[in-house]
């Protein structure tokens, strides 16, 4: 049955806040995005509050979006799924990611395939429900355990993004070992691939050898044709600077927009002489780079006294320079990082906390870099509301970015190929209608918009 939807007054902010917008998908495609005069009165439309999440039988729906946000699918380009949610068995007293990643290691060749896939459904189902349609996974590939239990991972991983299909977009990075990077771990990653993963991950400013490892490991990404996407320089030593050996490799394979960076802690421990250059080489190589702030607030800075680094990368620099940079959720209730949910909104509010984003073009910075920014670096084919693209889509419970960061909304509809996979809620009723009524009135009347500008 053909599936069309017509969305009235929607804002789109990340394309122009000044007008409202008309939408219609048909079969899970964008056939027509259009400025609106004003704020349209649609004979038949349901005003998305009252929406129950029901398609009506002739497979036509009309709703008004009085004026909310629209949003792509939020893109999450930098997950471990495969670790979520095992904190109750993986502690970490110390808080320190060498102490993470030690204990992690050391339980990997307990977890079976069906408790690894658990964790990964509950993850990414609970992503998908705050907006995401698009997930990248790097994933625990401990070879050193044999490849039963590298390849573990990596058939639970492949079940689950089959099992995921119809909701979200997932891709997987095995994270090839640092430690000891053998012959025999090249051929175990060379299967992986085969078996249908991404491309190629891994952390190799945790080597003792990183350059020789990041060269051994693009040449394994050459022979197979797959992209990479390296944790690099998760680190507060300003002298861990793998960033650049990837950057000057990605340009000498003509690799542009094929390889990604995540962490890139180091850069904020060094003096601006020194990680100009290395941002500088990432721009012309065509990098892209990720920002965790969640998990890099938590864990950098442990061995310090006064001041506390924080380790969160150079994130206004890295925009500056026009490298397509993401905001990312990393870990989920693990040892690496005991919090999180996996929604990308409240990331990028950490993300303008740690980076001091708060003025209206901030704002609207960070939204693209959970939208517009990780659909680069994830290589996303028709991302993106634009006739012909796929219509993977959130609408919030908010009228301008400023509300959004402000209020963080738990009310949302999410949208995969045109069909809802999730409808909000109704608000809740007020005991006290008056209230109730007071409480909607002052709403209307005082909504979170962009400051007026006035001049000094």
């Amino acid at each position: 049955m053909t599936v069309k939807i017509n969305i009235v007054n929607a804002a789109l902010p990340l394309r122009d806040e000044s007008r409202l917008y008309s939408l219609t998908a048909e079969d899970g495609k964008w056939t027509a995005i259009s400025k609106q005069s004003g704020e349209l009165a649609q004979p038949g439309a349901v005003a998305l509050d009252d929406w129950d999440g029901a398609e009506p039988a002739d497979g036509r729906l009309t709703l008004d979006a009085k004026g909310s946000i629209a949003l792509p699918g939020f893109a999450d380009a930098h997950m471990h799924l495969d670790k979520s949610f095992s904190l109750p068995k993986v502690g970490n007293v110390s808080g320190t990611l060498e102490e993470a990643v030690q204990n992690y290691a050391a339980a990997a060749p307990g977890f079976g395939k069906e408790e690894i896939k658990a964790r990964m459904m509950r993850a990414a189902l609970q992503s998908i429900a705050c907006g995401t349609t698009a997930l990248r996974s790097h994933l625990d590939f401990h070879v050193k355990h044999g490849p039963e239990v590298a390849l573990r991972t990596v058939e639970a991983a492949l079940e689950v993004k089959a099992m995921l299909a119809p909701y979200a977009d997932l891709q997987l990075f095995p994270m090839i070992p640092y430690y000891d990077l053998t012959e025999k771990a090249l051929e175990i990653a060379a299967e992986a691939v085969s078996m249908g993963v991404t491309g190629l991950g891994g952390a190799p400013h945790l080597s003792p050898t990183p350059e020789a490892d990041i060269d051994r490991i693009m040449a394994l990404a050459d022979r197979l044709g797959c992209p990479v996407d390296l944790h690099a320089d998760e680190s507060d030593d300003p002298s861990v600077r793998t960033a650049a050996h990837i950057a000057r490799r990605t340009k000498e394979y003509g690799w542009s927009g094929k390889v990604a960076v995540g962490h890139l802690c180091s850069l904020a421990a060094m003096p601006d002489a020194d990680a100009e250059p290395i941002i500088r080489q990432l721009a012309e190589a065509g990098v892209g780079a990720v920002t965790l702030p969640g998990a890099n607030l938590y864990l950098q800075g442990r061995r310090d006294r006064h001041p506390v680094r924080r380790g969160v990368t150079r994130v206004k620099e890295l925009l500056a320079a026009g490298i397509p940079l993401a905001a990312a959720s990393d870990n989920i209730h693990d040892p690496f990082h005991p919090f999180g949910r996996g929604d990308l909104l409240l990331i990028g509010l950490v993300t303008a906390y740690a980076a001091h984003m708060g003025s209206p073009a901030d704002m609207r910075a960070v939204l693209r870099m959970i939208t517009a920014n990780p659909a680069a670096v994830m290589g996303l084919h028709g991302y993106g509301m634009e006739v012909g693209n796929d219509a993977d889509f959130v609408i919030l419970d908010a009228a301008t970015p400023e509300e959004l960061f402000a209020m963080v909304p738990e009310r949302r509809w999410v949208w995969r190929r045109g069909r809802c996979l999730k409808a909000a809620a109704r608000r809740a009723e007020w005991s006290v209608s008056r209230l109730r009524h007071y409480w909607e009135d002052a709403t209307e009347r005082v909504r979170f918009r962009q400051p007026t500008q006035v001049n000094a």
